[in-house]
């Protein structure tokens, strides 16, 4: 539905970066505007999006966004009071948008209301992660281990502490901790992908991308 306009404003951006550092007079006149354009299109968009994200988190009170029946690992997770929290919410909004920073202050009042969630401080550490605060990633995700949660969110973590490890240079430990994630859930795919990535030494490490199927 958006890939149209983000098409659009894609090329916009491309020819702003490329035009700019040699634009002169009225064309550096217009590719100012352009980005001015751009701009309010994007901080309006981002209001748009957190609006109905809280229109969302409205209808989850109501309980109306509940499948009729659940598996019982998925009805756990749906009964867990902190994502009925607006900042929770927000949260979730702005980690979508890579916006981390913010993402991490949303949680951090999921966890302050609520020191046991260990879905809002996996969000926590990943955004950490993401921003490369290695320590504070690797402090949530320890004290995750510690908590209740799925053998599948342990699995995230494993794999997310592994990442941690591989970023440190210490690909043994790194491919050990990819292996156990394993253990917890064979059906996960960032792991091996992660354990090619250190095997090869290149390639991009994966921490987030199954994040929805916790």
């Amino acid at each position: 539905m958006f890939q149209h306009v983000f098409a659009e404003m894609n090329d916009m951006l491309d020819e702003i970066i490329k035009s700019y550092p040699s634009a002169e007079g009225l064309n550096k006149q217009e590719l100012q505007q352009k980005w001015n354009l751009l701009k309010r299109m994007s901080d309006g968009m981002l209001d748009e999006w957190l609006m109905f994200e809280e229109k969302m988190s409205q209808i989850r009170e109501r309980e109306l966004d509940k499948p009729a029946s659940l598996e019982p690992e998925q009805e756990a997770v749906t009964a867990l009071p902190e994502l009925h929290l607006e900042c929770f919410s927000r949260g979730q909004g702005y980690f979508k948008l890579q916006m981390y920073p913010q993402a991490i202050d949303q949680f951090l009042r999921v966890v302050n209301d609520y020191p046991d969630s260990a879905l809002a401080r996996f969000y926590l550490a990943l955004a950490h992660l993401s921003l490369e605060q290695i320590y504070e990633s690797e402090t949530h995700l320890q004290q995750i281990m510690l908590l209740k949660g799925s053998a599948r969110l342990k699995g995230l973590v494993c794999n997310a502490l592994g990442c941690i490890q591989a970023k440190l240079s210490n690909p043994e430990a790194a491919c050990s901790l990819f292996a156990q994630a394993l253990q917890y859930d064979p059906t996960l795919t960032e792991p091996l992908y992660n354990m090619e990535v250190c095997r090869l030494n290149r390639g991009k490490l994966q921490y987030a991308n199954q994040l929805g199927c916790v």
